[in-house]
């Protein structure tokens, strides 16, 4: 190989490489820019406090008033923390969709259109709250990584001689979602009217977050008997910073058990599924037979009883 030719494929190859950085980049970028933050999008759409507050209230599934809703609470408590946009038509639909795809699939998969429509019910009814609950969870664990770092921002801005109101509005422009829609509408609320240990009660309701009431409760503490704010919101971030740790420290002493309990509880399931599909008279010849009926029930109600017992295991909370 001449030494032209050898030039000419690291030339080659730097263009390449060059192309893949510069692509990559574009992508960073626009996923950077899509992360800062709902809020700062409908902030660009809507014109003063009054109509952005009323429409993040709206878009969170929240009252004019900024309250839930009281009937299922608990659903309203789920929808609230998902920090999905509110839409009971569209959610309507797609259940609806998903649960006659669910049922066509199980049709035509065990053959038997008895079984497909309760199989559609649960995936109609069951599935949107596993997508609220999958939502919220993970919320959630992104709200417990943020939330130091919003504290340290609030910090640095009152050491800067910036007033309260200020400074949280500070982090609902520079953080991504979810701690930056949270933080800037507890600054709306508070131009909108509300003290700042209000507001802070609100965002605490929003998030149902341990961490999220351990920041509200300062906040009370400092209004009712002084202080120093910022001793204490540095005491704070600590305290949650240390928080977290443990829970990353609980996870993985944990690890071992939770992979063990998917495997064991994945494994009949996945296994009955795969004898219908590639042999449906192994079982269908007896499915029908008292014994069979009996037996299998047994096994269910056991396999559920074992999955409590795992998870009562591995739930270590702090």
């Amino acid at each position: 190989m001449s030494p032209a030719h050898i030039v000419f494929l690291i030339l080659v190859f730097g263009a390449v490489f060059t192309a893949g950085q510069a692509v990559f980049g574009l992508f960073t970028v626009a996923r950077q820019k899509r992360q800062v933050n709902q809020r700062l999008k409908i902030a660009d759409k809507v014109e003063g406090v009054s109509a952005l507050v009323m429409e993040l209230r709206k878009q969170r599934g929240l009252s004019a008033e900024g309250k839930k809703g009281e009937r299922l609470r608990w659903l309203s408590d789920l929808i609230v923390a998902s920090g999905l946009t509110y839409e009971p038509r569209k959610w309507a639909m797609m259940a609806i969709g998903a649960g006659f795809a669910a049922a066509l699939l199980a049709a035509l998969i065990l053959k038997k259109p008895l079984i497909a429509l309760p199989v559609g019910l649960i995936v109609a009814l069951v599935g949107p709250i596993a997508v609220l609950k999958f939502k919220a969870a993970g919320r959630s664990k992104a709200l417990g990584f943020q939330l130091p770092q919003a504290l340290e921002i609030i910090v640095r801005s009152l050491e800067a001689g910036h007033p309260v109101p200020t400074a949280v509005a500070l982090v609902g422009r520079e953080m991504p979602d979810p701690c930056g829609t949270e933080f800037g509408m507890t600054a709306d609320e508070i131009a909108y009217g509300a003290t700042l240990a209000q507001a802070v009660e609100r965002m605490a309701e929003r998030c149902q977050h341990a961490d999220v009431d351990l920041f509200a409760a300062t906040i009370r503490l400092q209004e009712r008997s002084g202080g120093n704010l910022t001793g204490l919101l540095k005491l704070n971030a600590s305290t949650v910073r240390e928080r977290q740790k443990m829970r990353l420290k609980i996870k993985a002493a944990s690890s071992e058990g939770r992979a063990s309990a998917m495997i064991l509880t994945a494994a009949p399931i996945l296994t009955l599924l795969f004898i219908n599909v590639t042999s449906p008279h192994f079982y269908g010849d007896v499915a029908g037979e008292p014994t069979v009926k009996i037996g299998l029930g047994v096994i269910g109600v056991w396999l559920l009883i074992g999955n409590l017992v795992m998870r009562r295991m591995i739930d270590m909370r702090i």
